[in-house]
């Protein structure tokens, strides 16, 4: 072999060597721990958003890492029932769940304030809290002695305020009703005189259906005309004034998530943030043609008047003062909402028509 030869040989194994010793630090440590996790999901991946959502949830992570991520989507129920899955997760023989934060009310109802809040805000300033307000690092201090780590992994635009047998013309038509109803609304309409329970979505319409309920909320028209409520009840009412954003997450055993490599946090992070983009973006754009196909099919659709949404607004005051007297941990959290909505507003006034 020549000297040049020998010489050529010698530069290249000098740049490989160099390439290698440069590659970055996160590559080579996120190959060593391929993840193949199993998530379950509060919602069937056919419904429209909320479970949609967690089967892209499930696709993006794969593509977006290579396949160095998996979590793989299960249906509601078959790993552990959907209410369920925060225990079976915190003992880590789950490891990650597709759901919303105000399923959680039985263990704290401050988680509820990371689903969605009555009376509360859009999308942007509700992000604009969770991201920028300190919500983010709230909410990691209510997970975490459970031992568990939540990613807020999407949202919805505003959901309707609720499907009825009859027509509401007074809070007197409201007192004695058995309605479906979630997270901190709930407790307002108990306020109004109706017994409220919280049912999954597929055990919503059977009960509708047989009257062992009257009326019920889920979500926002192109999901509810997916379930079929206008089959049994013809009456929907807006807005939704318990959820005018909703917020989605992905639950994780944390000892498996701080077990992971700074590169494949920084990948969860990134992939639900892209889902709470494609949910708010998709949620707002098929809306329309939704409410045109339920005023087809003969459902009356209603807006609340001025003074019952005040009368709402009123009961939803005292329930947020009931829990912030009675629950350290949703004072902290109340008094950390309210402040950034108070110093928003100036914005809000000033800067949207």
């Amino acid at each position: 072999m020549r000297i040049r030869d020998t010489f050529k040989l010698a530069v290249s194994a000098l740049t490989i060597g160099a390439v290698v010793a440069f590659a970055w630090p996160g590559d080579a440590e996120a190959q060593d721990k391929r993840i193949r996790w199993n998530m379950g999901s509060a919602f069937g991946s056919k419904l429209t958003q909320l479970g949609t959502l967690g089967v892209s949830l499930s696709e993006k992570m794969e593509r977006s890492t290579g396949g160095n991520i998996r979590l793989k989507f299960f249906e509601p129920g078959a790993l552990v029932p959907p209410l369920e899955m925060f225990d079976s997760i915190s003992a880590g023989s789950l490891d990650a769940a597709w759901s919303t934060a105000g399923y959680w009310v039985g263990k704290d109802e401050t988680f509820a304030m990371f689903s969605a809040v009555p009376f509360g805000p859009r999308a942007g300033e509700y992000l604009g809290w969770m991201y920028y307000g300190g919500g983010k690092e709230l909410m990691d201090e209510l997970y975490s002695p459970f031992n568990i780590k939540a990613v807020t992994c999407g949202v919805i635009a505003p959901e309707a305020s609720g499907w009825f047998r009859k027509e509401i013309n007074s809070v007197d038509d409201l007192k004695g009703l058995k309605m479906r109803f979630f997270g901190l609304g709930a407790k307002v309409m108990e306020k109004m005189g109706v017994s409220t329970q919280l049912l999954a979505g597929g055990d919503i319409f059977p009960a509708l259906e047989r009257g062992s309920i009257d009326a019920t909320e889920f979500s926002m028209p192109a999901i509810d005309l997916n379930l079929g409520f206008y089959q049994v009840a013809k009456h929907y009412y807006f807005p939704g004034w318990h959820q005018q954003a909703t917020l989605f997450e992905l639950l994780m055993n944390k000892e498996k998530y701080d077990a992971l490599s700074d590169t494949q946090k920084a990948q969860i992070e990134m992939v639900c943030g892209d889902n709470v983009r494609e949910g708010l973006a998709e949620g707002e754009a098929i809306q329309g043609a939704a409410l045109a196909e339920l005023k087809e099919k003969g459902v009356s659709i209603h807006r609340w008047p001025p003074e019952m949404l005040d009368t709402l607004n009123g009961a939803w005051n005292e329930v947020a003062g009931e829990l912030a007297a009675d629950n350290p941990n949703f004072k902290k959290v109340w008094e950390s909402y309210s402040a950034f909505r108070e110093q928003y507003k100036i914005w809000d006034e000033l800067g949207y028509l």
